[in-house]
């Protein structure tokens, strides 16, 4: 009596007598599973019902089906090879799941038991099951979590993983596109993981833009690479602030930035804002706006030969003028400390004459504009006059 009680092979044959009745008539298919809901137990046999739905009949480990079950070939894995046939097929799920809500965790665990079943099935199997899960990620009926199955260590040495990834993510991004893709795998903390899709000696931008750019994804590499750029760019900064806040010399904080840089291609007029940022966020700046200047000049004085390492471009110099006078208006007691930067890093020579000029006469920011270019106009009128640059800075800084 126990046994009969937990026997899926009845639950089966119902299921597979019905289906063979409807044929592949997938609307028919619908309503008959919505119709059997309610006089058999899907509760109980969710696995069976969605193994088969999947393959066709019940699956044994490793993802071969039962020699001895009865099976159908109303299944997506006996279905027409095309977006068109899945899309159709997500439909059949989306209904049940919807009609009976418990369903939901028993899918979803379903799903993650097939992608790690893989290996068992045949390519073509694998490309609709693919397509499939693309679908109901697109229409979350399934959560980006699933996806934690195809980081299994054999799936990736074998390149499965990758293969599959690609299929899936074609029909993810068709279905909505990169962004809202990227939003799913934020979601779930994936955002940053898709490169363990390849074994561990080829987890690399570069090994990933390529395969994935060859199958027809750019913009998911770009996507990828965007990532670990953001990612490199923020580890940059929070080291170097460590590094600051130490007290490290300056020569070793300029070669292990260059290092970095060269490492994960960040250019200098990014490098030049992140230091920027870094060395106005390792102080207590003082509350009186009279006394901000001087500690501020003070300070940047000492960090100068470090923002100087990395503006040995104009277009660096205009970024970081960028980030100084967006620093001084969104830091109300800096709005008069901006001239006072300016000439100090000219002094210094971290700003040169020819990206001040551009910046004053064009490329500044509508930030606080009237009050930065009144603040200039004396030095950039002594700039386009200066003859002999050092004598006459200092008389005109005096």
């Amino acid at each position: 009596d126990e046994k009969e009680r937990f026997d899926p092979t009845q639950f089966q044959d119902c299921i597979i007598q019905g289906l063979t009745e409807t044929g592949t008539d997938l609307e028919a298919v619908a309503k008959f599973l919505d119709a059997s809901g309610a006089k058999l137990d899907y509760r109980r046999y969710a696995e069976t019902l969605f193994d088969i739905l999947v393959a066709g009949g019940m699956l044994a480990p490793g993802g071969t089906l039962a020699d001895d079950m009865t099976r159908t070939n109303v299944c997506v894995f006996a279905a027409q090879e095309d977006l068109e046939t899945m899309q159709a097929f997500a439909q059949v799920f989306n209904k049940l799941i919807r009609r009976y809500k418990y369903l939901e965790k028993g899918f979803e665990d379903e799903v993650k038991k097939l992608l790690l079943f893989l290996k068992g099935f045949s390519e073509s199997e694998r490309n609709k099951l693919a397509m499939l899960t693309g679908i109901l990620l697109a229409n979350g009926t399934l959560n980006a979590s699933i996806l934690n199955s195809l980081y299994n260590e054999n799936l990736v040495k074998e390149g499965v993983s990758a293969a599959f990834a690609v299929k899936l993510f074609k029909s993810w991004i068709n279905e909505k596109d990169i962004n809202a893709v990227a939003v799913s795998l934020r979601k779930v903390n994936m955002d940053n993981r898709l490169m363990e899709l390849f074994p561990a000696n080829k987890q690399s931008v570069e090994h990933f833009s390529k395969y994935f750019t060859e199958a027809g994804l750019k913009e998911l590499s770009e996507y990828v690479r965007n990532q670990q750029s953001i990612g490199a760019r923020k580890e940059l900064q929070k080291e170097l602030q460590e590094q600051m806040s130490r007290g490290d010399p300056f020569k070793d904080i300029i070669l292990y930035v260059k290092e970095e840089m060269k490492k994960n291609n960040i250019s200098e007029q990014t490098v030049v804002a992140i230091i920027w940022s870094s060395v106005m966020s390792t102080v207590e700046w003082n509350k009186k706006e009279e006394l901000v200047a001087e500690q501020a000049i003070k300070h940047l004085k000492q960090y100068s030969p470090l923002l100087a390492a990395f503006t040995t471009q104009g277009q660096s110099e205009l970024t970081l003028l960028l980030k100084i006078q967006e620093y001084c208006y969104d830091n109300i007691h800096f709005m008069k400390a901006f001239q006072k930067i300016v000439v100090l890093f000219y002094k210094a020579e971290v700003l040169s004459e020819e990206p001040i000029l551009k910046w004053y006469k064009d490329a500044h920011l509508a930030k606080g504009k009237s009050v930065f270019l009144e603040q200039m106009k004396k030095f950039v009128e002594w700039l386009k006059n200066a003859e002999e640059g050092n004598q006459q800075l200092s008389s005109y800084v005096e």
